[in-house]
């Protein structure tokens, strides 16, 4: 299972437009314009658009903290993402999201969370239901290396693979939980050494290489789909900026400027993958034709966040719950009604 021709293109699209919203979007948080936390996801784009091409419209998704580039691999409207990422009333949750707990039904988005691990268990039910409701929708799930050691990431496997579900483990393995790396915090850092434990393949791909990717996920989406159960795929990927942007982070540097530098410079996915394009016969004109294309989308996305009021404190509660139950109880106010 290989890209075709089209989904070569937009695999560098979807990854140029991850790389550019990134760059914006710490440019606006640095002017004060995005509020709380900004993690960055520069560096592990090809994880990300990699597996979200082997998806189909319809399959669901899970993501992190570091979560915007996500929705953009999965297709999502920048408009509403970066007005999201403002707190704005035009955002895709209404700006209640914000930058770490976004969900985009559109793109089939059901959570991103703050918390390590969250969204580990959110996509091994969402598998489940699919199973219930009898449908082949899959669902991808993505965490880093620190959510291996949560016990959340231990019962979903398990519970995965002994119900056969359709979900897809994706850990983008970037080296370092904050500032732990691997080898200090894994007895056994192979990570996809822990999936024949619960009986199910674990696989390890370069997340540089978004055709590598996108390979293996397509795979285990064939495997998810007629009913063989759940994959785990580790993509080794590099995050060029801190944990959080303009952390601070005291004591002695956890990796090296030299170390930063070497993964720029040699494993930039934006820049490896153009090479390949060239390479393939893609002429420049067409590539550059889509970096202006990127690069315009991106700023209508800026100049329509910002345009973008913000929500009113009369509405605080607004699009906060939904349950089965809201036309018998109220959950904002704990009252029954009548």
């Amino acid at each position: 299972m290989q890209l075709n021709g089209h989904q070569r293109l937009e695999a560098y699209r979807r990854m140029l437009r991850i790389r550019c919203f990134e760059e914006e979007g710490m440019r606006q948080f640095k002017g004060d314009n995005i509020p709380g936390f900004f993690h960055s996801s520069v560096g592990q784009e090809a994880a990300i658009v990699g597996a979200c091409l082997a998806l189909r419209d319809d399959d669901a998704m899970t993501g992190t903290h570091r979560s915007h580039g996500h929705p953009i691999g999965k297709g999502a409207n920048l408009d509403a993402l970066m007005a999201e990422l403002m707190g704005k009333e035009g955002g895709i949750c209404k700006g209640r999201g914000g930058s770490m707990h976004l969900a985009d039904r559109s793109v089939g988005i059901i959570s991103e969370s703050a918390i390590v691990g969250g969204g580990i268990p959110l996509a091994t039910g969402c598998a489940f239901s699919s199973t219930v409701r009898g449908v082949d929708q899959v669902t991808l799930c993505f965490f880093g290396d620190g959510a291996v050691n949560q016990g959340t990431f231990h019962e979903s496997l398990n519970m995965a693979s002994l119900w056969k579900l359709p979900v897809i483990y994706l850990c983008e393995n970037n080296g370092y939980a904050i500032t732990t790396s691997v080898a200090q915090s894994h007895g056994q850092p192979d990570i996809a050494m822990r999936a024949p434990g619960y009986g199910m393949p674990g696989i390890t791909v370069d997340g540089q290489d978004v055709s590598a990717v996108y390979e293996a996920t397509a795979r285990a989406v064939t495997r998810a789909r007629a009913g063989e159960g759940p994959t785990l795929i580790v993509a080794d990927t590099y995050r060029f900026d801190e944990h959080n942007f303009g952390l601070v982070i005291p004591g002695e540097p956890y990796r090296s400027v030299e170390e930063v530098e070497a993964h720029k410079r040699d494993c930039d996915p934006i820049l490896l993958y153009r090479t390949v394009l060239i390479e393939e016969g893609i002429d420049e004109k067409s590539l550059r034709a889509i970096e202006d294309e990127v690069a315009e989308v991106v700023k209508q996305a800026v100049q329509f966040a910002l345009a973008s009021p913000m929500p009113r404190s009369e509405t605080l509660h607004d699009h906060m719950f939904n349950s089965p139950l809201a036309g018998h109880y109220s959950f904002v106010a704990g009252q029954k009604r009548n």
